[in-house]
């Protein structure tokens, strides 16, 4: 298991490595060890978190065991976001969430229905039919392509859209992929997951209901801003128990809900491989297992404003904290 970071140094970004103090450049600990590797790889994992992360196995436990052994680093430069995702495609493993959150759609924007809804669930105490995920999401994972070029870093400020009066969050679990796939049968995609990290992907609510019905999927109501966290953990550590995680949501230091990542629908190998089906993924490309159930603000009925400060988290993963602030005019 590492934890992984990238700072702004020099000519450019360098990736640090934890250890049980602080954190240590990882070409300090590169050059320590011996290896086949030329000067050529030192210097490209030193400074590609993502091409790391695709390194040979032997070379991840040879750092795992320097890095131990090595003086802490008081890192000069700021930590930045800890890789530049080659694409972001975010899928919806958790019905939970899709029905809680039809449901708060119907509170918040349609109001006039709630009646029919609450009656149908309090005589049967079933859930509403219409507020459930539809067919395609039992027979395959079901996915959109954010904007990949819009991430925040943790502690960034993250501007409200001027169009929207329904700032939303969504907490979720964030995996990188290492290796390219294609056509990859799902222990091979699965094999190809280098980290992971958390995600918070903001949309806007009262923009989000009418384009979904355009048939066109979201738009303006997501693309505007996605943040993750500032470290990378290895696969080896999260994916054995990526399904009995436990995240947090707190709003200006109350914490409002403590998702689970319990109920996928779907393997993080299942998604990827279907992902992969004639299409070739890349080392570095970005996905979201969906919002965790209780994870959103639509679900609980509280949107965010302007100086409202919010953290989401993953025990043992990491966290993201953002400022939402006024759109400024460029």
């Amino acid at each position: 298991c590492m934890r992984l970071r990238r700072v702004s140094a020099g000519v450019g970004p360098q990736v640090e490595v934890a250890n049980e103090t602080n954190w240590v450049p990882l070409r300090d600990v590169l050059t320590g060890i011996s290896t086949s590797a030329g000067p050529q790889d030192v210097e490209r994992w030193a400074g590609d978190l993502v091409a790391f992360l695709g390194a040979p196995v032997a070379i991840h436990q040879a750092v795992g065991d320097l890095v131990l052994d090595k003086v802490p680093n008081v890192a000069e430069g700021s930590c930045v976001l800890p890789l530049d995702p080659k694409s972001f495609r975010d899928f919806m493993l958790y019905e939970r969430h899709a029905i809680d959150a039809a449901r708060g759609f119907v509170r918040s924007f349609k109001s006039h229905l709630l009646p029919i809804v609450s009656g149908f669930e309090s005589i049967t105490g079933k859930d509403f039919p219409a507020l459930k995920p539809k067919a395609l999401w039992h027979r395959e994972p079901i996915y959109y392509f954010g904007n990949h070029l819009n991430f925040f870093n943790d502690g960034d400020d993250v501007p409200m859209p001027s169009y929207t009066k329904a700032l939303d969050y969504e907490l979720e679990l964030g995996f990188v992929l290492a290796r390219g796939l294609y056509n990859a049968s799902s222990d091979q995609a699965q094999a190809a997951i280098g980290g992971f990290v958390v995600l918070n992907d903001f949309s806007a609510r009262d923009v989000q209901l009418d384009e979904m019905r355009s048939g066109f999927g979201p738009q303006k109501s997501k693309h505007f801003a996605n943040a993750m966290s500032s470290i990378v953990v290895t696969a080896d550590e999260i994916l054995p128990r990526w399904v009995s995680l436990e995240g947090y949501v707190r709003i200006n230091d109350d914490e409002v809900a403590k998702p689970l990542t319990a109920g996928a629908r779907w393997s993080l190998g299942e998604v990827l491989s279907h992902a992969s089906k004639s299409e070739r993924l890349h080392p570095g490309e970005v996905f979201g297992t969906g919002t965790l159930p209780g994870g959103s603000g639509i679900e609980l009925g509280r949107f965010l404003e302007p100086g409202d400060f919010i953290e989401v988290g993953i025990h043992g993963l990491g966290s993201i904290s953002n400022r939402i602030v006024e759109e400024v005019s460029s």
